[in-house]
């Protein structure tokens, strides 16, 4: 069992560090707490197996969302078995009210610029959907026309034959007339 001293420093406040390290330690079975310190820095003192501190220090290096840890610095202390649950100090209220607002407000603009990005890209996807249902008609209307000029001849064609054919019946129907005496 061993107790660190963690200084970490970097973007580390007004940004949700402090419940990211807490919930990172209570996943690993540690304890103690995390505290923002005056100078912007956040201090962390954390009880537990060696092991499992290696891993924390690890998990606490962190570039996510509003928080980037550009650097921390480890000091090993001899253990006291003071902590019984890892906990976040917090500061007065008012700190802590300016702090979470300002955190929820960063969070907010950066969900509205993913908003705003999914429905340009949604919009995006529309144009191109509407452009390829444009094109389809196109398609539709020139095959549409192509039919009916088809039709047409066809038609033309059949008109003609059997025109041909009702003036070749008539005149044989003549030329029987006048062998049988009709005429």
């Amino acid at each position: 069992m061993k107790r660190a001293t963690i200084i970490a420093k970097g973007k580390v406040q007004k940004g949700g560090y402090r419940d990211f390290v807490q919930d990172s330690a209570r996943e690993l079975a540690i304890t103690g707490y995390v505290e923002n310190l005056e100078d912007g820095n956040v201090k962390i003192v954390c009880e537990g197996e060696e092991a499992k501190i290696e891993d924390f220090i690890s998990d606490i290096k962190v570039k996510k969302d509003f928080i980037d840890v550009s650097q921390t610095s480890v000091k090993y202390e001899e253990l006291t078995g003071e902590f019984k649950i890892f906990k976040i100090k917090y500061g007065d209220v008012p700190e802590e009210l300016g702090d979470r607002l300002g955190a929820a407000l960063l969070y907010l603009g950066a969900t509205n610029q993913k908003i705003d990005a999914g429905f340009k890209m949604m919009g995006e996807k529309q144009d191109r959907m509407l452009e390829k249902q444009d094109e389809t008609i196109e398609a539709i209307d020139r095959s549409k026309d192509e039919l009916v000029t088809e039709i047409r001849s066809l038609r033309e064609d059949l008109k003609t034959y059997m025109e041909n054919k009702f003036a070749k019946i008539e005149h044989e129907i003549e030329g029987i007339k006048a062998k049988i005496g009709m005429v």
